[in-house]
This record gives structure tokens, sequence and C-alpha cells, in this order.
């Protein structure tokens, strides 16, 4: 077989990186070739492969519109390094650079994992089984109890954000975006706003928070079980129940109406419903999830402020592109807002 031979990628000063691999990665054989694995407004993800068969996973900030504190490198590096040692399953991390002259922005190198990640029905459906399709269901809620069950001081991660007060930050930096951007009045938006502002629940301890677990955002093995939790980039600490809120509003049922977000893999037969995994994280935490429909409609709301964003910019054509169609995408955050009141008098 021919070796592998460097190939230019945006994003990847090839001649440097490989230097600092060469430095910094034990067992790496150059060169190296990069292959772009996930992008656009978030971080980019390449996979690395080697002349001596190794795989290795880097990450780094857009190439452009960079916003140091969402795109922080030594941030993500640090949480997976200290939870290398936990029961919360991640990717192996194996370096950090924070030399802007190596590749113009800091990046981090982890362990390559190999495994599916479900992001359509389509996929789900090929490959798990409906048995392993219950597994994935079971093992994410488990990983999740496990994620907030890490004490944070205990690996290092005590001053990773405030213990205390998660929601109320949460909700004054959602709303004043929200403000910002909004391209049209949605009263829908400022009544479920002024509802959770007066019904915040106490808080039942500080624990890591992910801020956007999902079951696209897990490696999954071959038998359903979660190998890696993937996308660290928004984690810090406070309210646990937050991140339960947001599952719920990820995960869709098959008789669900509406789904926050396109067409998920969980209403296919073997999944649990979402009454079973609210109470599976029941059986694996000692937490009260009496409140949880506060922080579902908080995970509907906070979802609304974001895709408000998103459109307000497609529609000012701020994006550039085609945009047509971006008027359901608009529908869709009404949508979200009423799904948010919906919860909220539930509440």
């Amino acid at each position: 077989m021919a070796e592998p031979t460097p190939n230019e990628v945006t994003g990847v000063d090839v001649a440097p990186v490989t230097d600092w691999f060469r430095a910094n990665i034990d067992g790496v054989v150059p060169p190296l070739t990069f292959e772009l694995i996930a992008g656009g407004r978030s971080n980019l993800t390449f996979k690395v492969d080697d002349a001596g068969g190794h795989t290795y996973v880097l990450r780094r900030p857009p190439t452009s519109h960079v916003l140091p504190t969402a795109h922080d490198m030594g941030r993500e590096h640090r949480i997976i390094s200290a939870l290398a040692d936990t029961p919360v399953p991640v990717a192996p991390a194996l370096g950090f650079c924070d030399d802007p002259e190596v590749n113009g922005q800091p990046f981090y190198v982890m362990g390559y994992v190999d495994g599916h990640i479900l992001r359509d029905g389509t996929t789900a459906a090929k490959v798990l089984d409906e048995s392993r399709r219950r597994a994935a269901g079971e093992s994410l809620v488990e990983v999740l109890a496990a994620i907030h069950a890490v004490d944070p001081d205990a690996v290092g991660l005590g001053e990773l954000g405030r213990k205390e007060g998660y929601i109320e930050r949460q909700l004054k930096r959602w709303n004043g975006q929200f403000e910002q951007s909004k391209s049209r009045d949605i009263p829908v938006m400022d009544d479920v706003f002024a509802f959770l502002s007066s019904h915040v629940p106490e808080q039942q301890g500080a624990a890591i928070v992910h801020g956007d677990y999902r079951l696209d955002n897990t490696m999954l093995g071959d038998d359903g079980q979660v190998k890696a939790v993937l996308d660290w980039e928004i984690c810090t600490l406070g309210d646990p129940l937050a991140d339960v809120g947001l599952l719920m509003v990820y995960w869709a049922d098959p008789d669900d109406a509406h789904q926050a977000l396109g067409l998920s893999p969980t209403t296919l037969p073997g999944f649990p419903r979402r009454s079973e995994i609210v109470r599976l994280y029941e059986a694996r935490s000692d937490r009260d999830l009496s409140q949880l429909n506060f922080y579902v409609a908080f995970g509907y709301w906070k979802l609304a402020c974001i895709l408000e964003g998103v459109f307000a910019r497609y529609s000012g054509g701020a994006m550039g592109g085609d945009r047509s169609g971006f008027e359901g995408f608009g529908e869709q955050v009404v949508r979200l807002a009423e799904q948010a009141r919906a919860a909220a008098d539930r509440v």
C-alpha cells in the first residue's frame, strides 16, 4: 500500500502542524493527511492519519468569526483530560498547542474513537437493531448521570465556571442575544422569558453541565454503548437538570407533532420513549425531577433564541448564498417558543 502524502486543507498549515505532531505526539509517523469531518460555524474537526496506520483527531476554532469564549481549545482539552479517569467516556487527550505560529489558532489533538454518530433515522436503522437502539438510549442516560456525578473539584474542574445561579445567568445571556438579533416581534418569547425568570427552581447542587447533550453528540459502539461524549465546547458548571431538560427537547417520540430540529432517529422502534428516559435518569441520579418541565421549557426557549439569531443573519443576507426556504426556518423559531410555553404551562 502506498504511503499517504501530505495534503493541503483549509484550517491546517500542514508543515508546521506536522512538526508539532512529531515533537509532541508519541509514536506518530509522518507524513500526515488531514480530512475535515465536522465544520461550519462551530469548531472544526479533522481526522488525521499518519504513515504508520495511526489515526488522531485535531480540533481548532472556525477559520473566521472566532469568539474566544465560544471556541476555547484549551478549555475543551482541559475538560476531556480531567474526565479521563472518571466513568465518563471521552476520547484520549493527547496534546494541546497554544502557539499561534503553528496553525494560526490554538488546537488540540485527541485519540480517534471509531464508532457511529446517529444524526438521522437512516443511519440508526442501518447500524443498530432494535435491542441495540434500546441499549443506546439507556447508555446515553447512564453516561449523563455519570457526568453529573463527577465532583468538579476532585478532578480539577472546580474553577471551570461559577457554580451557583446558572439558570439566571443563562436567561440573561440568551435573552440579551435574542433582543440583539431578533428580526421581528415574537410576543410568546417575551411571555416565556418572563415566566422562566420568575419561576427558577432552587438549584440542586453544582455539577458539570455539558450544555448540548444529545444522541448525536456521542460516539456509539456496535453494541449501542456510548464510547465517547463529544463537543464539550460550551461545557461549564451549574444546574445539571438543564442538561436533562435539553435532552428532552431533542429526544423525539413517534407521535410528536413537531420535532425540535428535523427528523430524529429516536422515533425508531427500540429507542426508549421520552418518559422512559426521564425514569432512567431518575433511577440513576439522586436529584428531584419534579420541576423538570421548567427545564424543558427553558430548553425550548434557549433553542429558539439561538435559531432566531441564525434566521436573522440569513434573512438579512449577512451569511450570503441562497436564502430561499428560510421563511420556514423562521416559523420554526415561533414553533419552539410555543412548545416552550406549553412546557411552562405544565410547571
